[in-house]
């Protein structure tokens, strides 16, 4: 079944604990938390602490993004403050398997992120190990930017090579999902769709999470 992640970034942190509230009623049973460093990405975000009190008010799912130059050290400070998922750049990871193996050993599901430039091909030696791989369909370091098409020529590489293998890795997908691309993001293959602005920028992001809910549903049926 296809899940609608929606992502913290874009949320009104004046109103955190409101906000997570509304989605976890229209059916989200995860959040996207984006960790940004203002080094691997121009921008910054949240800490340990934030995910810390995130994780007091809410049983879903911490879906935790590492945007960072040292993942391999911060990695197991995310999960010891609550992250269930921890997600890291191949672009920053020389000992990528190692990094995987790390998170997965600090008793969290270990994901792999792919920048738009950066090839599905480079992942083939760890696609065995990764318990998910997240497709960046933007460039990371800001929320509210245009979908980029060409992502999901990327899903379908993907899906075809998890197809060859025979691996249950859910392929999740970030960055200008909307109502109005969601089918076609769905039909390509991804089974994780992280979503923020088209959540919370909403007059009720708890309608627009069950909204998007059925829209992904209905494009899953017919998904070949």
């Amino acid at each position: 079944m296809v899940e609608i992640i929606p992502s913290i970034l874009a949320a009104d942190f004046t109103r955190l604990g409101e906000e997570i509230a509304r989605v976890e009623q229209g059916g989200a049973t995860a959040l996207h938390l984006d960790v940004m460093d203002g080094h691997f990405v121009p921008n910054l975000t949240i800490g340990p602490p934030v995910v810390e009190s995130i994780r007091k008010i809410t049983r879903m799912t911490l879906d935790v993004h590492l945007m960072i130059t040292d993942p391999d050290k911060y990695a197991p400070v995310f999960i010891q403050a609550g992250a269930d998922r921890v997600l890291v750049h191949q672009e920053t990871c020389p000992n990528l398997d190692n990094t995987l193996r790390t998170i997965q050993q600090e008793g969290a599901l270990a994901g792999v992120v792919l920048n738009p430039a950066t090839p599905v091909s480079l992942l083939e030696e760890v696609l065995d190990l990764a318990d998910y791989v997240l497709i960046m369909s933007v460039n990371p370091g800001f929320g509210g930017q245009q979908f980029l098409p060409r992502s999901l020529d990327k899903v379908r590489r993907l899906d075809q090579m998890r197809r060859e293998l025979r691996l249950a890795l859910p392929i999740e997908i970030d960055g200008g999902v909307t109502k109005e691309n969601l089918a076609d993001v769905v039909r390509a293959g991804c089974d994780w769709i992280v979503t923020g602005s088209s959540v919370f920028h909403t007059p009720d992001p708890a309608a627009a999470v069950t909204e998007m809910r059925q829209i992904a549903s209905e494009a899953e049926a017919v998904r070949v």
